[in-house]
């Protein structure tokens, strides 16, 4: 089973060809596609590839599927006995891909 390593929104994921990963919001359209250069580590049945840091002529070849927001992320921040507490909270905002290809 061939797999990758790549970064991309300052965080790492391993992708296989066919999965579906949401990674931070990236600027493109829904349905079309992408390309991450930034590989780290390519697996193949054989033999692993690692970069330092990255692999030269490496690629991971993606498909926007959509843009969405994640689930409200709830912070309570509270004081004892100061008569403090503040509710915040946020959405991330996340587009999902679907790895269709990893070229090395």
């Amino acid at each position: 089973m061939a797999y990758a390593i790549f970064k991309t929104g300052g965080k790492q994921y391993r992708v296989c060809p066919g999965d579906i990963i949401d990674v931070e919001l990236l600027d493109v359209e829904v349905g079309s596609q992408t390309l991450f250069n930034e590989v780290l580590l390519v697996s193949s049945e054989e033999k692993i590839s690692l970069g330092t840091p990255f692999l030269n002529g490496a690629s991971i070849a993606a498909e926007v599927v959509e843009q969405r927001k994640d689930e409200k992320i709830t912070a309570f921040k509270f004081k004892r006995r100061k008569g403090y507490h503040r509710t915040v909270g946020h959405r991330r905002r996340l587009t999902r891909l679907k790895i269709t290809e990893i070229n090395h």
